[in-house]
């Protein structure tokens, strides 16, 4: 039996709220790791088998696969995944968006081709470019909406009938979730746009990059953004986890930064209980 995103979500969310983004990069990696046979792939492994008792998620970019002609090591650790640890939802970081018939495809290659539970999503075209992915009602997507970057705000801070374009994405995305499996991509840079953006969406989950490297603040993006019931978020961490060591014992400093972004985190969630 099929477990829906949703549902794998809801129910890591009882442990954690850390996503890993899987952002491989060779020129960051351990020299050793280059005498490997699939390099990206034996270091995405090591980087899993290292932090899965730690996450909510993960999130493969895919661009630092394609760009190395690794895209084949992207199938192989999605897979690897699923059947090590089927418990974790992986987000696969695509940021399509496309006319409907092109959009088909980028969904077949997201959900078919890298059985990816979930995939982020650019608005810019519309709902059109949105169905084809939805209509996997077992599956999640993730829309940018307030993105981490500060290049972000000349689109995303545009005035739409007296508001911000992204609180007016947010709305359209609570629209457009009839099959209840649509999130935003909001930034931890920028908590106080994230509050604005739960505040319409309700209960929707919310892809918060930023926390790591971009130094976003975790106590205040889990104030902003957190739901009650100590669920709503997933703060996703990249290169600050993943390159916090560069030798052989590279995995084990990875947990070791995995565990210090956990403990911030429960540390922000005992301040918002208060």
């Amino acid at each position: 039996m099929n477990i829906s995103f949703m549902q794998k979500l809801s129910d890591n969310w009882k442990d954690s709220l850390l996503c890993i983004g899987l952002d491989p990069d060779p020129s960051k990696m351990p020299p050793f790791i280059h005498t490997k046979g699939g390099t990206i792939y034996a270091f995405c492994k090591e980087i899993i088998d290292a932090t899965a008792d730690l996450v909510c998620a993960y999130k493969p970019q895919i661009a630092y696969f394609s760009a190395n002609h690794a895209e084949d090591q992207l199938e192989q650790i999605i897979i690897y995944i699923h059947e090590n640890y089927p418990h974790i939802p992986v987000i696969l970081d695509a940021k399509r968006g496309d006319i409907g018939s092109t959009a088909e495809q980028y969904a077949i290659e997201a959900f078919e081709r890298y059985k990816a539970d979930a995939v982020t999503l650019n608005p810019y075209m519309g709902f059109d470019a949105i169905l084809p992915f939805t209509s996997y009602t077992d599956k999640g997507v993730f829309i940018l909406c307030r993105t981490s970057n500060s290049g972000g705000d000349e689109i995303q801070n545009l005035q739409v009938e007296g508001r911000p374009l992204y609180l007016k994405i947010a709305e359209l995305a609570s629209y457009w979730n009839t099959n209840k499996n649509i999130g935003l991509v909001a930034g931890a840079t920028y908590p106080n746009e994230l509050a604005g953006i739960r505040h319409i969406v309700d209960d929707m989950p919310i892809l918060v990059p930023g926390i790591g490297i971009q130094g976003g603040d975790i106590g205040l993006t889990v104030k902003a953004g957190l739901l009650p019931d100590i669920s709503g978020l997933l703060l996703n961490s990249s290169r600050a986890i993943l390159y916090a060591g560069n030798d052989e014992d590279f995995a084990s400093a990875a947990r070791i930064q995995a565990q210090k972004t956990c403990e911030e985190i429960t540390k922000a969630i005992l301040n918002f209980k208060i």
